[in-house]
């Protein structure tokens, strides 16, 4: 695939959770744009070396890593790793999470924890090995469109995601002036696992806009976080105005 003429070309990328769904869209799509990228896996590394192989293909760079999130000796661990093999890394995207039922009302303190570690903690723990290379970069997380409303069938899930967005406009500030960060928060783009499209299409009467989206709404958003230099501690709500239900005002 011939890559398009970008200032993105040259830069290095870790991204999270890159083996499967959005994560593994985005470490394509930044390989598309002569971005080489380094594909970390928690358990899925067959899939992960097929998206480095697709990566290559495309010209770039690309190696695979495997992490444990759960571990924060491992999560704050993976980026010094990757500049290891890869040199210095201009980008992180943290991409990967997990997504469990569980209630308010029973929900127990291990999966609230579990939920924290892997959606909010390991975020910050990149963030501040990215930000400690001391030179410019940018980072995207990925939150939620639920994040802005009550989500009771997943409430560990949502208070780990809650958390995330407000580490985003922390991190904003923290880093400043070298680093900007971002988020994304993903509507319907791909059925939960376990469900096919036909459920997500089901769903399409939630939003405003009465449809789904695409993994390649997600990284058109992502790539013009990426280009857009004077923006920063900012939520891309690609969820066909969803967000909007009970919050006109503000989240």
């Amino acid at each position: 695939m011939e890559q398009q003429n970008s200032w993105l070309t040259g830069k290095t990328a870790l991204v999270t959770g890159a083996a499967k769904r959005i994560g593994r869209a985005t470490a394509l799509a930044l390989a598309a744009e002569g971005v080489n990228v380094v594909i970390h896996y928690g358990a899925s590394s067959d899939e992960a070396e097929v998206v480095a192989t697709e990566a290559r293909e495309m010209g770039v760079k690309a190696w695979t890593m495997h992490a444990n999130l759960r571990e924060s000796v491992e999560a704050e661990n993976l980026l010094p790793q990757a500049v290891d093999v890869a040199g210095q890394i201009q980008i992180l995207i943290n991409s990967a999470s997990i997504f469990t039922p569980s209630r308010l009302i029973d929900f127990t303190w291990e999966a609230l924890a579990d939920n924290v570690q892997v959606n909010a903690i390991a975020p910050l723990l990149l963030a501040r090995a990215f930000a400690a290379q001391r030179c410019e970069g940018t980072i995207v997380n990925f939150l939620d469109t639920r994040f802005t409303e009550y989500d009771k069938e997943h409430a560990a899930y949502h208070l780990s995601k809650r958390m995330l967005f407000t580490l985003t406009r922390m991190m904003a500030l923290e880093f400043a002036p070298a680093i900007r960060v971002n988020a994304i928060a993903p509507g319907l783009i791909l059925p939960p696992p376990g469900k096919d499209m036909a459920y997500l299409e089901s769903l399409a009467p939630t939003n405003p806009l009465q449809c789904i989206g695409s993994p390649k709404g997600i990284t058109d958003a992502v790539l013009f976080l990426l280009r857009s230099e004077f923006i920063t501690g900012q939520v891309i709500f690609v969820d066909g105005g969803y967000h909007l239900k009970g919050c006109v005002y503000g989240y």
